[in-house]
């Protein structure tokens, strides 16, 4: 790792990986991961560690130890995760804590017994309390109780960001985590059941375009309101922090600003080219009443997003209609 003079922080350098530094994305295939991978490939790394889940089950210590031992990663980025919307999250509330719990335990206690040289956790805004002050601060973890519909999945992310605060002070290690808001974009699940919010509204109305459907039922009262990441934008921030973040450090990067689910329908019916009427259903849950990051910290690192909201709707939703075989329009 080399050192660089860094005008924007109060400090003398920053700590720049190596092109050929090896590299572990954990969950590369994910939408993050992928998204990660593209980013670090396009900045000239290539030594790269990835593996499927097929080939390597972070659920499983000695696999993951076993691993660390035989490669010795100089970097890891874990995005490796189980995820979902709503219904997955209320659905599957054990696998939702233990595969998350397993997979960042074993991946961080492996990194620091193998010596990797700083790892990355990527955290989510569903750790915050569900009435957190807004916008919400990186101080504010722990400071009330989790969203109860994805009450695992938070509690999950939680002990993943203290066990990262937790190995640092003990031990040094230069492992850091990064909060992020929604994430979306092209290569996301747009499984009904399983997506989250945007995937599961572009499909939505995709077909109901193609469909020519009279209405769009949408869960909840439409009046949440969230924040939204274009991916690449996160794995963006991702390699920005993680030449400048020192260790033990939880950080929101976010867009720093949020919509409601809908605004947010609205924009996409109009983007996918549907007319017809939306219809919410309150008797759904709306999950948190708003989720909206301060982004104080990571501005004064120097790093904001370069896609907006719509523009990446449109990215994303392009994708998906050439992906899904019907072009927005055509009968299903």
């Amino acid at each position: 790792m080399r050192a660089q003079a860094d005008p924007v922080l109060n400090r003398q350098e920053i700590m720049v990986m190596e092109k050929d530094a090896k590299i572990y994305v954990a969950g590369h295939s994910g939408l993050v991961g992928t998204a990660i991978v593209r980013k670090l490939k396009e900045q000239g790394y290539d030594n790269l560690l990835l593996r499927t889940s097929s080939e390597l089950d972070l659920r499983r210590q000695a696999d993951v130890e076993a691993f660390f031992d035989r490669e010795r990663p100089q970097v890891v980025i874990l995005a490796a995760a189980r995820v979902g919307g709503i219904w997955a999250n209320m659905n599957n509330p054990a696998p939702f804590f233990y595969d998350n719990m397993m997979i960042q335990t074993n991946v961080v206690h492996a990194a620091w017994r193998f010596a990797a040289e700083r790892l990355l956790f990527v955290s989510s805004s569903c750790s915050y309390p569900r009435m957190c002050p807004q916008p919400m601060k990186e101080e504010y973890i722990l400071t009330g109780v989790p969203e109860p519909t994805n009450e695992t999945y938070a509690v999950a992310k939680i002990s993943g960001m203290k066990m990262i605060e937790a190995y640092h002070r003990q031990y040094g290690v230069r492992f850091f985590s990064v909060i992020f808001p929604n994430l979306f974009g092209p290569g996301d699940n747009f499984d009904p059941r399983d997506s989250h919010v945007i995937a599961a509204l572009i499909r939505r109305f995709h077909e109901a375009a193609a469909g020519n459907l009279a209405e769009v039922e949408i869960w909840g009262t439409g009046q949440a309101r969230r924040e939204f990441l274009y991916v690449d934008d996160a794995a963006d921030a991702c390699l920005f922090f993680m030449d400048r973040l020192s260790g033990g450090e939880t950080l929101n990067a976010g867009a720093g600003a949020d919509i409601s689910i809908g605004e947010l329908a609205r924009l996409i019916a109009t983007i996918a080219g549907y007319g017809g009427r939306i219809v919410f259903d309150p008797s759904k849950p709306d999950g948190m009443p708003q989720k909206l990051l301060d982004v104080s910290a990571m501005k004064r690192f120097g790093w904001t997003p370069r896609v907006s909201l719509e523009e990446g709707l449109r990215k994303t939703f392009d994708w998906y209609a050439r992906s899904s075989g019907k072009p927005p329009g055509e009968q299903a």
